[in-house]
């Protein structure tokens, strides 16, 4: 099962973009991606690669439900 987890561009140089999930902050690649990406963004990650651009009120949605559920599991 593949899991991809939203996520805002926090920087960005070349087609490495720095990313904030919560807190945590990752460099990942934009080398997938056909369209533009800029910083504020919201982007789908998974294993360092964001494969899609997606619409902040969407993110913002799915990082809830992701809250909701780890906190389900505690």
């Amino acid at each position: 099962m593949c899991f991809a987890v939203p996520a805002r561009v926090v920087k960005i140089n070349n087609l490495i973009a720095t990313i904030d999930a919560h807190g945590a902050r990752k460099d990942i690649s934009l080398l997938l991606l056909s369209e533009e990406v800029k910083m504020g963004d919201y982007v789908l990650v998974h294993a360092g690669f964001a494969i899609q651009k997606v619409d902040e009120d969407a993110a913002k949605d799915a990082l809830n439900l992701l809250r909701e559920i780890a906190e389900a599991i505690e």
